[in-house]
């Protein structure tokens, strides 16, 4: 046998009273202060890693100095997506209930692989999808689970579709979220991306004739698109899919969380004919990241392209695991902190704060509106795009100037072939003084 290496030879112990309690005040600490950091991280590439020992230490050390580090060298490279002036991306956003129920599942850390390992993990998992599937309105007949994100969560609807159909293209938009193409890339399957209309739609006659090949195995329409948050048509381009046995997977990342609101449910219309359906709780929905929500109408598909048993899984009589609807078999328990954030905070809760965020984002578009100095490109749900009336150039300066100054956080995107400035409203605690500090910034005062 071999032998043990000369060395300290002793397993730390720790107690997790004095520091969980240290740990749960910082948490509070930087939660309550989070306005005092720039927005965006200040640093340049490597200041992290060069003020950190290149090797770990031989000997183990106490876990304060694991929090003091946090301020010492972490927060200064954090981009604090938690700040109520973040406007970057999309609407993402945690909450209080949500972040203690990640620490209890940590805690736990079920590994759900088959029912047995975790009766509570797979069962609270199916019951949380069922409270959400009602929260957006999606009426009967879903099946849904948690994934890690929407590109997982695709991924695994893709390689449903291509089983289920034996083709391997796939129709979308060139406004869909670039994690499509990538899953089709990882796929080995043929990217099809179609023009789309002045309102950023994917063309129903570009699918129609796409789908006129005979060779498509899936059509991703988008409910949100990334850089401007419209809507595909998806009720003809269900039918179209219906028509032609093609597999209908809906996007709805982000916009989804918004048809907890019934009148914002508008945009949901055609999903009724989707085949698979994702929307991501940890964008609007108040649960840290990750957590990704797969719907299908067909579970039994999915289980056909996933399942795989080896005998150290195999047991009897026992409700079928989770693991056999998509690509990971060890599954932790995000249903956890979802179940949490819509016990502690209600359907009203939900609703209101939802909103809150698209009240804001109109009012900062009204603003956008009024000045003939900026042009409004367009505005949906929470999320608004806008450019000044200048160059390309002069749009890409302010967003660098903003973000530089570490008040706010935006993004820009490319619309008609203009640079496009986007302002995302969503973190729980963003308020309309945020909204306006932001719109002073922008106009440099």
């Amino acid at each position: 046998m071999p032998q043990p290496d000369d060395g300290p030879g002793v397993i730390p112990t720790f107690d997790l009273r004095r520091d969980g309690y240290a740990t749960v005040d910082w948490a509070a600490n930087y939660l309550e202060n989070a306005r005092k950091y720039p927005v965006m991280a200040q640093v340049k590439p490597g200041d992290i890693a060069a003020s950190l020992p290149e090797r770990m230490p031989e000997t183990g050390e106490p876990f304060s100095t694991v929090l003091a580090d946090m301020d010492r060298v972490i927060l200064p490279g954090i981009t604090h997506w938690q700040h109520p002036r973040f406007f970057s991306y999309f609407a993402t956003t945690s909450s209080e209930p949500a972040i203690l129920a990640e620490l209890l599942a940590a805690t736990l850390n079920q590994v759900a692989l088959v029912w047995r390992a975790s009766p509570a993990s797979t069962e609270l998992e199916q019951v949380t999808m069922s409270w959400l599937a009602d929260l957006l309105g999606l009426g009967e007949g879903w099946h849904g689970h948690i994934e890690d994100t929407a590109s997982t969560s695709t991924l695994a609807a893709l390689v449903t579709a291509r089983h289920r159909t034996g083709h391997s293209a796939v129709v979308f938009s060139e406004h869909a979220h670039s994690s499509v193409e990538k899953d089709v890339r990882i796929l080995g399957m043929e990217a099809r991306k179609v023009a789309t209309d002045p309102e950023f739609r994917m063309l129903t006659s570009a699918v129609a004739e796409q789908l006129e090949r005979g060779d498509v195995a899936a059509v991703v329409s988008t409910a949100g698109t990334t850089s401007a948050a419209s809507f595909d048509p998806t009720p003809e381009i269900g039918e179209l899919c219906r028509a032609r046995g093609v597999w209908l997977h809906v996007d709805a990342a982000y916009a989804g969380s918004a048809w907890a609101c019934p009148e914002f449910r508008g945009s949901q219309a055609g999903v009724e004919l989707a085949d698979s359906l994702v929307v991501n709780p940890h964008k609007w929905l108040l649960v840290p990241s990750d957590c990704s929500a797969l719907f299908t109408r067909h579970p039994g598909a999915f289980r056909e392209a996933f399942t795989i048993v080896p005998e150290y899984l195999r047991t009897d009589d026992e409700p079928p695991s989770l693991a056999d609807y998509g690509p990971a078999l060890g599954r932790r328990f995000r249903s956890l902190k979802l179940w949490a954030a819509m016990r502690c905070f209600g359907r009203g809760g939900i609703q209101e704060f939802i909103r809150r965020g698209v009240r804001l984002a109109h009012d900062f578009a009204g603003w956008v509106e009024a000045d003939p100095r900026w042009e409004l490109v367009h505005v949906s749900l929470s999320l608004v795009c806008f450019r000044f009336n200048g160059t390309d150039e002069e749009n890409l300066a302010i967003v660098e100037r903003v973000n530089r100054s570490g008040d706010i956080f935006i993004t820009h995107t490319r619309l008609a072939d203009r640079i496009v400035l986007r302002l995302a409203i969503g973190y729980l605690h963003t308020t309309a003084e945020d909204v306006a500090f932001a719109w002073s910034t922008l106009n440099g005062r």
